[in-house]
């Protein structure tokens, strides 16, 4: 069974929204630990629109499980990375206007600069993954580069239907396929739910499925200790795929 990161942006992005105090996302990483989380995922973006630096401060004093923090190639937070040092570190795009990631890294495209930083980040002791697009070009790089992890972006699998759906998924498993033969290790996520997150799990030797919104959606109905507990359910089937 993959582990589950439950990203807690949302919980912040609703604080923000008026620039107060809570809901507290030091509280949510609590429940979703009591709920079964394996690990703890957050984004600290050069706009700070939801995350905040003492957020990562307070969550790298308080987290138990693996605290893995998403961020951009940009230098400032590459060095906030360094001083506080999460367990992991995912290297993702980002893009001022976006609502959400849009998509993978273009490793290839600015090879210098995720070198760099996946070399800063390994020298201040922390793990690397890069969050790559189902492509086989971006995920050799990976490995050339020293990536200890590749994250499949799934959210072109999440958006299709019928047999497209179907295509994607298969693009997702060779893609996986070709992490594993390059040593690294198998992560996935964006757009995952519920309802179509059980054949990503299923994948051979994914290692971890990293899922936010629809986490966070359901935890405003049913709490969040219980939506990530029911996620964490819907992961146990130990069938794999590719």
């Amino acid at each position: 069974m993959p582990e589950l990161g439950v990203n807690i942006d949302h919980v912040a992005t609703l604080r923000q929204a008026r620039k107060t105090y809570e809901p507290d996302p030091v509280w949510a990483a609590a429940l979703a630990e009591l709920g079964g989380a394996d690990g703890i995922t957050i984004h600290l973006r050069e706009d700070r629109r939801h995350i905040q630096d003492r957020d990562l401060r307070l969550l790298r004093q308080t987290v138990t499980v693996k605290l893995n923090l998403e961020l951009a190639c940009n230098q400032e937070v590459l060095d906030i990375a360094c001083e506080v040092r999460p367990d992991q570190a995912t290297l993702v795009p980002e893009r001022r206007e976006e609502v959400t990631t849009e998509g993978g890294l273009d490793a290839v495209g600015h090879r210098e600069a995720v070198a760099r930083a996946v070399r800063q980040l390994q020298d201040a002791g922390i793990f690397v993954s890069l969050f790559l697009d189902p492509v086989l070009d971006q995920i050799e790089l990976a490995a050339e580069i020293g990536a200890g992890a590749v994250e499949l972006h799934t959210g072109q699998y999440s958006l299709a239907r019928g047999q497209k759906r179907q295509d994607e998924l298969a693009k997702l498993a060779a893609a996986g396929r070709r992490i594993r033969q390059s040593g690294m290790a198998l992560h996935a996520g964006h757009g995952l739910n519920y309802q179509n997150v059980r054949p990503v799990a299923q994948i051979a030797e994914m290692h971890e499925l990293n899922i936010g919104h629809s986490i966070i959606a359901r935890a405003v109905f049913v709490g969040l200790e219980r939506a990530v507990r029911e996620m964490k359910q819907l992961l146990a089937d130990g069938r794999s795929f590719g």
